[in-house]
C-alpha cells in the first residue's frame, strides 16, 4: 500500500507539469482551433530561463519562475504576431514583416554556426539577405483568404524546430544541470514527499485557481469564451478579437514557462530537445481530458502522470512512453472528443 501511495505521490507530481503544459495547448486550440506544437518548446525556454535567473543571477526559485512566467508570456505573443497572425488574417505587409524577421534570426544563426564570423558580420549578412528575402516574398505572393489548418500546422512545426535549434546555437546541444535548490523530504504515512514536490503541488494549484478567476470572472476571460464560441459574433459585439489571442497565447505561454522551471527543479536536467517529449506528452493529457476543455486539461495531465509512474513502478520504465502512446490511439479510436468532450454536430 506504501508502494501504491508513494506512486501516486510521484504521478501527481509530474503530472501536474503535464497539466499546467496541456492548459496551454488547450486554450489555443479552444480559441483557434490551432494545435500549437511549439508550445511545448516554449516550456523548454521557460526551463532554460529559470536556469540562466538561478545559475547566473543567484534568484530564488519563486523569483526565477516568475521571470520564466514573464519572458515565456512575450515569447508566446512574439511568436503569434509573427508565425500565426500572417496566416490568419494575410497581409503584404505581414507576410514581408514575418519573412524579415524569421529571415534575420534563422540566417544569423546559421552564419555564426557555419561560417564562424562574429556576430557584427552575421549580422549584416543576416539583414542584407532577411531584407531581400522580405522584398521577394512582398512582391511575388499575393494573399488570398484565410489558409487551411494544414498551413498553420505546418508553421507550427517549423517554429517548433525554429526554437530549438536557436536554443542549441545560445546554450549548446548538451545536458544541463540545475542548480541544487530545493532539498530535504518530509514523511507521511510511510510516503515520503520531497520539497520540490511540495513547491510543484503548491504552485500548480495556485496557476489553476487563478487560470480559473481570470477566465470565469474577468473581462478578459469574457471574451476569450467569447471568441471560442464564435469569433465572428464577439467581433460584432466589440470584442477585439486579435488582443484576445495574443492574451491567450501570453498566459498558455507564462504556464508552460512555469512547468519548465518545475521540471528543472523537478529532475535536475534540462536540454534544448526537452520540449519535445513533454510537450507530445502533454499533447496527449489535452486530448486524453478534452482538448479545448480547461478542466480536461488538468484531468488529462494527472492521469497521464500516475499511468507513467505506475507503469514505470510495477512493470518497467522502458514501457511508459509506449503506454502512453497507446492511451492516446485507444482514446482518439473510442471517444475522439476525449473523457470531458462531447461531440459536435456540425451543418455542411
Amino acid at each position: 500500500m506504501t508502494q501504491f501511495l508513494q506512486q501516486i505521490v510521484n504521478g501527481l507530481s509530474i503530472g501536474s507539469i503535464y497539466a499546467l503544459i496541456a492548459l496551454g495547448y488547450t486554450m489555443v486550440y479552444g480559441i483557434i482551433k490551432l494545435i500549437n506544437f511549439a508550445h511545448g518548446d516554449i516550456y523548454m525556454v521557460g526551463a532554460f530561463v529559470g536556469f540562466i535567473c538561478i545559475s547566473t543571477f543567484k534568484m530564488s526559485v519563486l523569483s526565477a519562475i516568475l521571470c520564466a512566467m514573464v519572458f515565456c508570456a512575450l515569447l508566446g505573443v512574439a511568436v503569434e504576431r509573427l508565425a500565426y497572425k500572417p496566416l490568419r488574417n494575410p497581409t503584404k505587409a505581414g507576410l514581408f514583416a514575418t519573412a524579415l524577421v524569421m529571415g534575420f534570426i534563422l540566417i544569423y544563426l546559421v552564419a555564426k554556426a557555419t561560417l564562424e564570423l562574429d556576430n557584427l558580420w552575421a549580422g549584416v549578412i543576416a539583414l542584407v539577405l532577411s531584407l531581400a528575402l522580405g522584398f521577394f516574398v512582398y512582391f511575388t505572393i499575393t494573399p488570398k483568404g484565410n489558409p487551411n489548418r494544414i498551413a498553420a500546422l505546418i508553421t507550427a512545426i517549423g517554429v517548433s524546430f525554429f526554437l530549438e535549434y536557436a536554443m542549441m546555437a545560445i546554450m549548446g546541444p548538451n545536458n544541463r544541470s540545475y542548480p541544487a535548490t530545493l532539498g530535504g523530504t518530509a514523511t507521511l504515512a510511510g510516503v515520503q514527499i520531497t520539497f520540490a514536490q511540495i513547491l510543484i503541488f503548491i504552485i500548480t494549484l495556485a496557476l489553476m485557481l487563478i487560470l480559473t478567476f481570470i477566465v470565469q470572472k474577468t473581462k478578459i476571460g469574457r471574451a476569450m469564451r467569447a471568441v471560442s464560441t464564435d469569433a465572428d459574433a464577439a467581433a460584432l459585439m466589440g470584442v477585439n478579437v486579435d488582443r484576445t489571442i495574443s492574451i491567450t497565447f501570453a498566459i498558455g505561454s507564462s504556464l508552460a514557462g512555469a512547468a519548465g522551471v518545475l521540471v528543472g527543479i523537478y529532475y535536475n536536467t534540462l536540454n534544448p530537445l526537452m520540449g519535445m517529449t513533454y510537450g507530445l506528452k502533454a499533447f496527449i493529457a489535452a486530448v486524453f481530458g478534452g482538448i479545448g476543455i480547461i478542466p480536461g486539461a488538468m484531468l488529462g495531465g494527472f492521469a497521464i502522470g500516475i499511468t507513467e509512474t505506475m507503469v514505470a513502478g510495477y512493470w518497467s520504465s522502458l514501457f511508459k512512453d509506449a503506454i502512453v502512446y497507446i492511451i492516446l490511439i485507444v482514446i482518439l479510436i473510442l471517444k475522439p472528443s476525449g473523457l470531458l468532450g462531447k461531440n459536435v454536430r456540425e451543418k455542411v
